[in-house]
């Protein structure tokens, strides 16, 4: 029975979240599809987020922790890389490290292709996790 609330709750929770989100799209002029649209610049959020997440837990620390001053390996900022999903290419950034040892799961590192990409981003947004930050829709970072 937790598992059909908690199922029911998520549902709701991604409505939620997808009716806010186009809403403020709209507000915005952001198209829902397309290079720059709500879509693609929802996937490279939840994308990017997940990629710093694996970083910070490989480094042992997050970002801009002072923490990792001197600790030997630290992020040695991003590389550009063009992965084709279910909605068409989306241009992620992805970290590295001055030691070279990252080794990103979310997309590997020869990885060109993603699928299940739309499921993984509304399920991520349902939680929080793309609506904060700076990749926001309306965003140009």
């Amino acid at each position: 029975m937790s598992g059909t609330m908690d199922r029911m709750a998520t549902e709701v929770d991604q409505q939620e979240l997808a009716q806010q989100l186009l809403a403020q799209a709209r507000e915005q002029g952001i198209e829902l599809v397309g290079p720059d649209g709500l879509l693609n610049r929802l996937t490279k959020n939840v994308l990017e987020t997940a990629l710093e997440a694996e970083m910070d837990e490989h480094l042992g620390y997050g970002k801009q922790d002072v923490s990792g001053r001197g600790s030997g390996n630290s992020r040695n900022g991003t590389r550009a890389k063009t992965v084709m999903t279910e909605i068409g290419p989306v241009e992620i950034d992805v970290p590295r490290d001055t030691g070279a040892t990252f080794d990103p799961q979310t997309v590997k590192e020869r990885q060109r292709r993603l699928t299940g990409v739309d499921e993984m981003v509304l399920s991520l947004s349902a939680k929080g996790r793309s609506a904060r930050g700076s990749h926001c829709p309306g965003s140009r970072t």
